[in-house]
């Protein structure tokens, strides 16, 4: 399994992003993916899934509205647009597939004016 995020940068409170998960190694259509997120001092989180099957997607409350999570199963591609970014987003963002235990290396999204 590999994923490798890109996609991150420095963006002014309101600004929007696009990350994408370029994934290798297993059926990425098949598996349900997840966006995480760590901040400084803080411990890891869930902030989207998409699940494989059925496209459903699933936030966590602090980003419902404002991220929304994709795929393109053609290309092995998860996305995470986010809009309308506040200070509090600044984070390490990483993508997972669900049933596996590997992490990719993050790309860091800071969100300061």
């Amino acid at each position: 399994v590999q994923l490798v995020e890109s996609g991150g940068g420095l963006v002014q409170p309101g600004g929007s992003l696009r990350l994408s998960c370029a994934a290798s190694g297993f059926s990425f259509s098949q598996y349900t993916m997840s966006w995480y997120r760590q901040a400084p001092g803080k411990e890891r989180e869930m902030v989207a899934t998409i699940f494989g099957a059925s496209g459903r997607t699933n936030y966590a409350d602090s980003v419902k509205g404002r991220f929304t999570i994709s795929r393109n199963n053609a290309k092995n591609t998860l996305y995470l647009q986010m809009d309308s970014l506040k200070p509090e987003d600044t984070a390490v963002y990483y993508c997972k597939a669900v049933l596996f235990d590997d992490w990719g290396q993050g790309t860091q999204v800071t969100v300061s004016s």
